[in-house]
């Protein structure tokens, strides 16, 4: 197994259970505990864990980065069930954009019971999903892979997705915050999403319960922009009342829509 492979599933582990021990992963991926310290050195030293006493915890900081493919595993279920809640907000026919949030790819599938949608998206993983719809218009924004996201970003990217006018933009964040607003951890990745609310009709913000009150590096836009809120658990009372406040629908599970 190539060091880099290992590494990666380090971090698949750290999802799951938030720290690991060096005895575990050396007996686990039969290498010695040296190799697994400069593994967890090279974690912590990206940013990705933090080294404790025997082992390493994952790194809670909103900001940092995760590779797809390790993003992609968290909390799944609750990605499901936004997946769902969004599926019944978009019609036959529609024109939507979907950003290259690991939240994008659970809605994609949950939307492949629609007929004749038009998809514009940035993501290289939306559209490999994709690839088996039939009598859908899957169109790619264009623009520069960026490495170990399965995105596309830049000028080309922008331009692409301003091409089109969309009936809804749907996308996730990292960071969902009263005063801060919606963010993201990535400037690249806001200006692309900020380009899919400027061309589209309304806004949907797809964004699981721990996203809230958590504000990461890059702003995308206020929260006002956002026309409908869905997440995976009904939110403390105070957002709600902030949601009223501002005309803006919240829908969760015990919800309905």
């Amino acid at each position: 197994m190539l060091a880099l492979e290992r590494r990666n599933r380090i971090l698949e582990e750290l999802q799951v259970k938030r720290q690991v021990v060096v005895s575990d992963l050396a007996r686990s991926f039969k290498v010695s505990e040296e190799t697994i310290r400069r593994d967890l050195d090279r974690l912590d030293k990206e940013g990705l864990a933090k080294k404790s006493y025997g082992g390493a915890v994952i790194n809670e900081d909103s900001s940092i980065d995760l590779p797809f493919n390790i993003r992609k595993k968290r909390n799944i279920p609750g990605k499901q069930k936004i997946a769902e809640l969004i599926s019944g907000l978009v019609e036959d026919g529609d024109h939507i954009t979907l950003d290259p949030s690991t939240t994008s790819v659970f809605i994609a599938r949950a939307l492949k019971n629609k007929h004749r949608l038009t998809v514009i998206t940035n993501s290289l993983e939306v559209m490999i999903e994709l690839s088996d719809v039939e009598s859908w218009n899957v169109i790619c924004s264009g623009g520069t892979m960026k490495e170990g996201y399965l995105a596309l970003t830049g000028p080309r990217a922008i331009e692409g997705i301003g091409a089109f006018n969309a009936d809804k933009a749907i996308m996730s964040c990292k960071g969902f915050d009263m005063v801060k607003g919606i963010t993201d951890g990535n400037e690249l990745f806001c200006e692309a999403k900020r380009a899919m609310l400027d061309n589209s009709r309304e806004h949907i913000l797809a964004v699981d319960h721990s996203k809230f009150d958590t504000i990461a590096f890059s702003k995308i836009c206020d929260m006002e922009r956002a026309d409908i809120i869905v997440t995976d658990e009904k939110p403390d009372e105070k957002w709600l009342d902030l949601f009223r406040r501002s005309g803006i629908r919240c829908i969760y599970p015990e919800d309905g829509i």
